[in-house]
Parts: structure tokens; sequence; C-alpha cells
């Protein structure tokens, strides 16, 4: 069962069953043994003639009925997946005909679990091999359904059914490792250490949570009682990739006409990966290892800037990732697993001046180090060491306890050294003079801080009983997700040469012109958004597993959530409690033999607000400028010498760097988690022997989002209507709330900490223009049907077709539109014009999706394998700047109004109004080769990726207001490429 059906909600995550039923089977025993390490458990057959073998851990098991200490039947090869029941019954009409004597069966079982109410998609180790892709966990991810890139300013993370990219969670042994910082990403393994991965998108129990997205669940392969080792590399040659399309302006008829924007035809680059492992008994039945490591050299890439910024960067990209784990059945009903882990990657850039004239490569402008960070992606990636326990106890034929434990720590450093091997700050001359100051700084803008990592730690403990016909399960869980983060100017200062006649010195305190002021001035400004931030989350549920009768199963689950979120000084800004989430679930074996199953879920899931937020919003933060004269300017840095101030510090908002905001003063009080409804239904049936085939409809409506908005006018309306003055008071710039909803806001009236509750209404948030707040929206709505050939007359092959619609008001967590990356604080309800026209299909919303993915032996030494991606293109829009007095807070182009016609005249553009970007099309293709002279344990592999090279349009500039790169394109699929790989496996 390379890819299977199951459900997340009888099982933990990193475990799964073995159930069934014996025709008079009262008073007999089930002896299950796993045949990698000998482990072996023995169950009676209860009184209705069932029995059910809990967490077991993934791999292989033999299935044995006895009767009186004699073999009366046995299945052997059985697969036990991720999350997932596997139905071993023993009845004369499935498995024998005569009790007394001795049946052996061979692995083929139901493809359809009906021990639970959902489908779900597991791959294995073998699928993973056998299929051409990517070697990641979000190209095995993307297999699933309902299952599309997120945009590629966030590293193409993965958006689940209509979710944004930040509202996944992801699990390695059971413990989760998603991005502590902002949600987006995930600590990586070893692509060749994976055991078993499954994708829910969907429909998940009550044991799952802090997600209303998806669930990503990787199970890691464990030792046995016979030692392994193997080797793999794997190279794709630059001189077999196609280069990437150049980006050019669009042909707009506002002046760029089609100029060049990027030259891209040196973005071609080779990369190596070389990988091995070991494994085996240390002490047989008991004791196993399991160790692997892989690393990945990527280089040849020449990426050239932009002709706004003409640079040119060579890149060496290295990742070092590994895995160690070790099994310990103290007893067979007394399990110990230890997990360690390691993902590191590290970047090298060599950046040069580039002219675009000419297209000439000039003199070396500096370096730049980057290690678990990416400056083009998703910002701060996990990476970083992870160790987990996990304990797993069999106390009776019915009870069964298990407890887990990790801790995983990441660092984060981005250093940029100039040409000299100096750090130089970021330098920008406006003066009119004929000579250009311009540095020696290579980002143009900020970096990391120094220091930067992320911590977190947490346990669960489960508890599983069976009681009659219920299988229930309890737990509780806690995490604390504890980073240090924030960004400066590269050099930590910025300098800002102007005209003196151009300065303009409002706000600024002491200011002190000389009578003959000279021609130039220069702003020193420094910037520090940096604290140490944490948020706990901790959770407890309880679910049932009702076996009605033999053919219905109905599912009670329920969990309930808390969520804390400190500040850098340690004070808590938001608390969330009893954020309750009911699950419900029923299914259907209509014909009791497992041909046909229909099944129900309903359930409501939260996500806790990310820890970024707390950086600039709820801490201490550094915002301070101020001018000056000066004497001379240092040709290579471009620092001014000879300062001397003409006014004194402006402490932009109050930010001092020192003081952090009263907590009462960052969000409403007593906010609404995140949370999402979902209601699914669906269908899975057998044909035949070999083919499966079902659907299911899902129905997803968010209900409550945290944001923050930014707008005086609600409190000064509700102040005058109270007769409240608030002519003193400290109002903070911007608030986290709940959009369309009242909130109740704390307001300290007299600026001297005497806090009055503001309750504003949904209508208190209505502008001075008469604009109010919408409701939130955001709905996804899909069906997908498919139709899959078990492995069978040497082939496997699954298809898949989703229909879905994602319409609203708001993403989520995220703002595709402009690629902000500030979960949780985006720019959408700042205030209530920039919700005009936001109704429409949203940024992931992909209308038709057809994935057919599988495999082909030929022959016992040739396989083929084959993957197939088309899905509809992204809605496009038009955002610009907004008519009349709109624009009270001088956003400019963050509108849904455009001057469509360049006749000066905007004109509502609403969301997704635009077309779409065009379909996508990909076919990637495999071969395998294990000759018999080395008797199938060396393997040759060639892969082709994108084997038409289509690269079509995945996102685009969608800002206008002028900007002669509206329509532009900003990523393109990736050109063809091949890979070429050998591997060997060994065994004793």
């Amino acid at each position: 069962m390379c890819v299977a059906s199951g459900g997340a909600l009888a099982q933990s995550s990193a475990t799964g069953i073995i159930f069934g039923q014996v025709q008079g089977g009262q008073g007999s025993t089930v002896q299950i043994q796993n045949t990698d390490t000998g482990q072996t458990r023995m169950l009676s057959v209860d009184a209705d003639g069932r029995y059910r073998a809990s967490s077991l851990p993934i791999g292989r098991y033999s299935v044995t009925l006895m009767r009186d200490g004699k073999v009366i039947s046995s299945r052997d090869n059985v697969q036990v997946s991720i999350s997932t029941g596997t139905d071993v019954s023993f009845t004369s009409a499935a498995n024998t005909t005569n009790l007394e004597g001795v049946q052996v069966v061979a692995s083929a079982l139901p493809a359809i679990d009906v021990s639970n109410v959902d489908s779900r998609t597991v791959l294995t180790a073998q699928e993973l091999q056998k299929v051409p892709l990517g070697q990641t966990v979000n190209a095995a991810t993307l297999l699933a359904p309902g299952t599309v890139s997120g945009d590629s300013r966030y590293g193409n993370v993965v958006s689940f059914g209509g979710a944004s990219a930040a509202e996944n969670q992801y699990y390695v042994n059971g413990f989760p490792v998603t991005n502590a910082l902002t949600g987006l990403g995930f600590t990586e393994l070893p692509f060749d250490a994976i055991d078993q991965q499954q994708v829910i998108t969907g429909g998940y129990g009550a044991e799952y949570g802090r997600s209303t997205g998806g669930v990503v669940n990787i199970v890691t392969k464990s030792g046995g009682n016979t030692w392994r080792f193997g080797a793999t590399v794997d190279w794709s040659p630059r001189a077999l990739m196609d280069s990437p399309r150049d980006i050019y302006y669009p042909r707009n008829g506002n002046g760029s006409d089609g100029e060049l924007y990027r030259d891209r035809s040196g973005n071609r680059t080779w990369t190596t990966r070389y990988g091995a492992y070991l494994s085996g008994p240390l002490v047989k039945d008991r004791l196993f290892l399991y160790a692997t490591a892989e690393q990945t050299k990527t280089g040849g890439s020449r990426g050239i800037g932009t002709n706004l910024n003409e640079i040119a960067a060579k890149t060496d990209t290295k990742t070092t990732r590994w895995l160690t784990k070790i099994n310990w059945n103290i007893t067979d009903s007394h399990l110990l697993e230890l997990t360690a882990m390691g993902d590191t990657t590290k970047i090298n850039r060599t950046v040069y001046a580039f002219s675009y004239p000419d297209l000439v490569e000039g003199p070396l402008q500096g370096t730049e180090y980057l290690k678990n960070y990416d400056v083009v992606g998703a910002g701060a990636t996990p990476g970083g060491t992870m160790y987990i326990g996990k304990y797993t106890g069999y106390l009776t034929d019915n009870l069964t306890v298990t407890a887990v434990y990790g801790k995983t720590q990441s660092k984060h450093v981005d250093t940029p050294l100039g040409a000299t091997g100096g750090s130089c700050p970021l330098v920008i001359d406006l003066r009119s003079a004929s000579s250009t100051i311009t540095g020696c700084g290579i980002t143009g803008g900020t970096v990391l801080a120094p220091g930067a990592k992320d911590d977190t730690d947490g346990w669960r403990l489960d508890v599983e009983y069976q009681l009659g016909d219920h299988h229930l399960r309890a737990g509780l869980d806690t995490l604390n997700l504890k980073s240090y983060s924030g960004t400066q100017y590269e050099g930590g200062v910025y300098y800002l040469y102007q005209n003196t006649a151009d300065v303009n010195l409002t706000g600024y305190p002491n200011v002190n012109l000389p009578a003959n002021p000279p021609p130039y001035l220069v702003r020193e400004r420094i910037i520090d958004f940096s604290a140490n931030v944490k948020v706990e989350q901790e959770a407890q549920y309880i679910e049932d597993h009702w076996q009605i009768n033999d053919k219905w199963l109905a599912y009670i689950g329920l969990r309930n959530e808390q969520f804390s979120n400190f500040n850098g000084s340690g004070q808590i800004y938001v608390k969330q409690r009893h954020q309750l989430a009911p699950r419900l679930g029923l299914t259907w074996d209509v014909y009791g033999d497992s041909s046909l199953k229909l099944y129900a879920n309903a359930g409501r899931y939260h996500l806790a607000i990310p820890s970024n937020v707390a950086i600039r919003g709820a801490s201490a933060s550094l915002f301070r400028g101020q001018y000056f004269t000066y004497t001379g300017v240092d040709p290579t840095t471009g620092v001014p010498s000879g300062l001397s101030p003409v006014s004194g510090i402006l402490y932009s908002n109050g930010a001092d760097g020192v003081t952090a905001p009263d907590p009462r003063s960052v969000a409403a009080k007593g906010l609404n988690a995140y949370y999402q409804d979902e209601f699914i239904v669906g269908f899975d049936k057998t044909l035949g022997a070999d083919w499966t085939m079902g659907g299911k409809v899902t129905y997803r409506k968010l209900k409550s989002i945290i944001d923050d908005f930014c707008d005086e006018a609600p409190f000064e309306k509700y102040a005058a209507r109270n007769n409240i003055d608030i002519s003193n008071a400290a109002i903070q710039g911007c608030y986290l709330f709940n959009p369309g909803k009242a909130n109740t806001f704390q307001i300290d009236v007299t600026g001297n900490g005497d806090y009055q509750d503001f309750k504003l209404s949904k209508e208190d948030f209505v502008s001075p223009n008469g604009v109010g707040f919408p409701d939130l929206k955001r709905k996804y709505l899909a069906v997908n049907l498919y139709l899959a050939h078990q492995f069978s007359d040497n082939w496997y092959g699954k298809l898949d077709y989703t229909w879905s619609k994602s319409y609203g008001n708001s993403e989520g967590l995220l703002k595709s539109d402009i690629g902000q990356l500030d979960p949780s604080v985006t720019q959408d309800w700042d205030f209530p014009e920039l919700m005009i026209g936001s109704s429409g299909y949203l940024p992931n919303d992909r209308r038709h999706q057809l994935k057919a993915y599988g495999y082909w032996q030929m022959t016992p030494e040739w396989l083929f394998g084959a993957n197939v991606a088309i899905a509809s293109g992204r809605p496009k829009n038009c955002i610009g700047n907004a008519p009349g007095t709109l624009d009270r807070q001088g956003y400019g182009t963050s509108f849904f109004f455009c001057d469509l016609n360049h006749d000066g005249t905007p004109e509502a553009t609403p969301r997704g109004s635009q077309g779409r970007l065009p379909w996508t099309y990909r076919l990637d293709l495999s071969a395998q080769w294990r000759p018999a002279w080395a008797d199938h344990n060396l393997a040759f592999t060639a892969d082709i990726f994108n084997v038409f090279t289509q690269q079509r349009t995945l996102s685009i500039v969608e800002t206008n207001g002028g900007n002669p790169s509206y329509g532009r394109t900003i990523s393109y699929q990736t050109p063809r490429y091949v890979r070429l790989g050998v591997r060997y496996d060994f065994s004793l």
C-alpha cells in the first residue's frame, strides 16, 4: 500500500492500528509481530469477535490467529501506516474454510480504512523513490489533493485548502517542527530518512490543533534486526538545465514598453547531493540504530539584479542534514524511542556591480553570509537541531500510554560585508550635487538582527483505553515557542544626504540651523526592531471512536486550547483561554466488507497568534533620526565626518528602543482566537481487487481572525459620544483586534496610565468617509475525485481531480497580493477604506487541478515513473490609489482602485476582477535500472523535471498607481532540469 487511505482520528501522529473480526473468535488470541524488530503483542478476541491493536509503530507485521495454543490462520506483510487502521479479519468468507487447518494468507488487504471517518494520503519511502519528485517534503506534499504552492516570496511553502501558507503544522516523529516565529516553513530532515509521510488536508481529529490549513506528519525510518547500509549520489548538471526566462517590464503604454527588467540567462545551477545511512540491531530484538546524513551543494548561478539595482551575485549554498534514531524495546510492552536531527543551510553570496546598458559585470562590491536565513524567500527558515524522546507503554490489552518530549533550537545569521571586508551602512544620496555618494552597502536595506534564534520545547501525554465498543483517547500537551529576532539597517545605520532646502524638520526637537546654512545636510537614522518574545500553547482533548455495530462507527471529540503571547519584556499582551473545538464524524461500511465506505465529519480548528507579532508591535523598538551638517565623506563607505547636529533626536512613534508599550495598549481586550469551521462528506469504493475510487466535498469557513488596525477615528468618535477628553490620550499606532466585530480597547485617556474601556461596536469602526469594516469572509469549497490502481500487474497509478473555490476578503495570516511577510499584522484591516472591493477570489484559489502519478515495473531491472500536474492560474488584481479623500492615512497604492484608462480617474477594481494568470502544466519522468548482476542492490536513476520546459507565470506585480512594473512577472515555473543518480543498498 504505497498510497493508503486512512484517518488521523484514532491514532497518535506517529503510529497506526491493526483491527479486525474473528468468526467464532471468542476465546481466541491474535498475535501481532513486527517482522523487522520482533516486537510481539498478544491480544484476546472479545465477546463480539473483535480485536484492536493500537499505537503500533509503523512497519511490516505478521498477524496470527491462535486458539488453544495452536495456529489457526495467519497473515504476513501487513503494512501499518501513519494514523491509519488496517483491517485484518479472520472469517470463513474472507480468509479460511477450515479453522482447524493452518491458512497462510498473502498481504492483499482492503484498500479502504473503515475504522476512521475520513480519507488521507500516506506516502511510503518506496513511493517516494519510485515517483519523480524533488527531494523535499514540500514536493511530496504537493501530490495530495487540495494543496498548491504558495507565493514565491514566501519560499513556495504549501497552501492547504485555500488557507494561507502560514497556517499549517508539520510533525516529525510526533513533535511539531513548524517555524516558531512566523509559521512559514519547518525544520527539514534528510529526504531518505522518511519512512512515511502523511498529508492531511482537513478533517483531522481532536489530537491535532494549531492549524487551519493542513497537517504534514512524518515518521522516520528505524533500525531492525538486519544490518543495512546504503549510499547515494545525485547530480543535476548545469549544462542540462534550461535557462530561466528573462523578466521584462510589461508593454502597458506607460513608458516602460517592454524593457528588460532582469537578465536571468546566467541563473542556471548545478546541484550535487551525497547521502548515506546505516541501520541495524545493537541488541537483537531489543535495541536498534538508524543513522543517516546528507549534504547538498548548489552553485554555478550568476544571478543578475534588476535594472534598478545593478548588481550581480554568485551564490553557493550548502545544506547539511542528519538524523540518528535509537529504538529500545525494553520489553514487548514498553518501548522507548530517541531521535536527534540537524538541519543547517549556509549561503555565501559574492556581489559585483553590473551594468545593464552593456550587460557587463563590474568590480567586487562585497559578500554576504547567511545561515538558516533566506533573503529571497521566507526570511528566517527554521533549520537547527531537534531532540525527541518518546515512550509507549502497552499496560494491558486495553490500556496504552504514550509520552513525548521534544526540544529544538535554530540560530539565524545574516552578515553582509563590503568590498573592504567591513560592515557598511545604508547610504542614499538625494542631493542635486553632480557627484554621487554611493557607499559600499550591498543589501540596500535592512538585515537580520545579530543573535537571532528560535527555541522550542514541549511535551504531550496520551492515554488510550478500549471499553467495549468504545475506543477512548485523552491527552494534553504544552508547547513553548521562544524567539529572538528583529531587523536593523545594514551596518547599523542609514545616512540620507539631502539639499538643505528639501529638508523638513517638522517634529524634530531643538532645531538650530546656522544663520547661513550649508547647501546640504545628512540625516542619520537608526532602527532596531528586535526582542525576545514567547508564545505558550496548551491543549487538552478527549475523543471516542464508538463502534455502534459492524457497519457504523461514530467519532466524537473535543479539544480545548489556551494561548498566551508574551512581549519582549516578558509581559502577556494577548491571552486566550477555553478555545473549545468540537470534532464529530460518522462512517458507514455499507456492505460490511470494507468495499464501500461513506463518511462525514465536522470540526472547529484554532490557530495561535505567531510570535513575530510581538517583535515590533508589542515590544520595545528603536526608530530614531537626527540631522547634521558634515565636513567630509568617506569615499568607500559613504559615512560622513565632521558631524555637527542641527536638531535633536526624533523618536518616531515614541520608539526609543527601551520602553515596551503597555500590554493594555497593544490588543483589544478579550480577543477571540483565530478559528475556522469545516465540513466534509465523501465516499471510497473498491472496484474489483486492484482499483479504488472515491470523492469528497469540503467546505471551510473562517469565522474569526486577528489582525491590526491603525485608525484613530473610531476612538475619537467614541470619546465625543461619551464626553471623554482624549486631547492628551496615549493612543497606540496600531491595535490587534478581531476584524468585522465589536471590540473593547483600553485607552490611556490622560497619557498618565488612566486606562478606560472603549467598547466599540462594529458600527463605531465607520470612518469619516462613511466607510465601515465588512464582515470577515474566507470561504473554501472543493470537490475532489480520485481513481487509484493498487500495485498489481507491475504498475501503480493514481489520478486526482480537484475543483475548488477560495473566496473572501482576507487570505488569513498573510497577504500574497503584495507578498507581505507579516503574519497576523497585514495592511488589510489597517483602516476601513482599504477593504473597499476586497471581496473576491483569493490568491490561493486554483479553480481546477489535475494530478496524476505512478510507476511501471517493466522488468525486475527496469522501473519507470511519471508525475503530472495541471492547474488553472491564480486570480489577478489591480491595486492602486484611492479616489478623493479615501486615502486618509497616506497608504498610496494599496486600494482596490486603479486608473485603468490612464485618464487620472481611479475606478473600482474588486479583488480577482482582472482575470487569471495562465494555466500551468508540468510533466516529470523518471527511469531506474537495477542490474541483476548486482542483485538489484545497485540502482542507476535519471529524472527529467518539467520535460516540456513550461515556464508559465506564477505571480505578478499587482500594485499599479503609475507603477511601471504593474503586471510584471515575479516568478515563473522552474525550467527543465535533469537529475542523475546512483544508489547502493546492502544488507547482511
